[in-house]
């Protein structure tokens, strides 16, 4: 055993001595070490497009501007703290409503009449108070008016936008952010409503259409999305119904008679015959009269030789 342990580190020392044995040893472990990294490599690059397939279904919206996930869902207030305390002074003019209702919604200023596009509201004992904020959303228009008692807008999603007009001492500006229930100006006087004394004058607007504030108090703000959805499909379909112009104009193509009339006026045409009648009965009188003087003559010319024989 010994004789062949020494025979094979002897080839293995002839074996390194040889000049290629220390290239091709180096070699080999290279690519060893090249096959293992590879290897590596790959199981690596499958485990990070595994993670990013994740981080992409979990934050694909990443970089879209932030939403307030429970901002529809609030609930519509009067813009009062104590809305028990609060009377409603004029109301919103409804096209609907009867006449009496549409008059006492009319606002008289300057020989004028306008439609109130909101409600005017005041305490019962006509003292000023703090105007709240219906709904949470961005402040983007405060404005001085003497006519309208100076006016705040605060929008909020959808297009739905709310107005206090008829107020004062405003304490917020352009692009803050409201909550609601949040105090943003006093109630005070106008110079187009001075009948109603200390108020505000309270709005809702869907794309810039007034709607009436009554209808959605107490109710959360995706009714005014919903309410506005259903309106416009109403109006669609009743615009549909109305097209009827094309049914009555195939009718009225039916109902074209001239043409029967006309024909009716050529059967008519009864003098041709007469005409056809009265020239046979000329052809049949001009014989008759013909034949009758032709008579007459051959008779007169026999009485005319009889005499001449006589003479004779």
């Amino acid at each position: 055993m010994r004789e062949e342990e020494k025979k094979s580190t002897s080839t293995i020392r002839r074996i390194l001595k040889q000049r290629w044995a220390l290239s091709a040893i180096y070699i080999a472990s290279a690519a060893i070490i090249l096959a293992a990294a590879f290897l590596l490599q790959n199981s690596f690059d499958d485990s990070a497009k595994d993670g990013k397939e994740e981080s992409a279904e979990t934050g694909k919206n990443y970089g879209e501007p932030s939403v307030e996930v429970n901002s529809n869902l609030e609930t519509i207030k009067m813009p009062v703290a104590d809305a028990d305390k609060s009377i409603i002074k004029k109301q919103f003019y409804d096209v609907n409503a009867d006449e009496k209702a549409q008059e006492e919604a009319l606002v008289f200023y300057n020989n004028r009449y306008e439609q109130n596009k909101g409600i005017d509201i005041a305490m019962e004992d006509g003292k000023a108070f703090d105007v709240k904020a219906s709904l949470s959303g961005n402040v983007t228009k405060v404005q001085d008016d003497a006519l309208l008692g100076n006016l705040v807008e605060i929008e909020h999603e959808d297009g739905v936008v709310t107005r206090y007009q008829s107020v004062k001492d405003i304490k917020v500006a352009v692009g803050d952010k409201v909550k609601q229930g949040q105090a943003i100006a006093t109630a005070g006087k106008s110079q187009i409503n001075e009948e109603a004394g200390v108020h505000v004058h309270f709005e809702i607007r869907k794309d810039n259409i007034a709607l009436n504030p009554v209808d959605f108090i107490d109710k959360q703000a995706s009714a005014i999305q919903s309410a506005t959805e259903a309106e416009g499909s109403e109006l669609e379909d009743s615009a549909n119904k109305e097209e009827t112009p094309a049914v009555e104009g195939s009718e009225a193509d039916k109902e074209e008679t001239p043409a029967v009339e006309e024909s009716e006026t050529d059967t008519e045409q009864a003098p041709a015959v007469d005409e056809t009648d009265e020239s046979t009965d000329l052809e049949s009188g001009t014989d008759e009269e013909g034949s009758v003087p032709g008579e007459d003559t051959t008779e007169e010319s026999d009485s005319l030789k009889d005499s001449s024989n006589q003479s004779n």
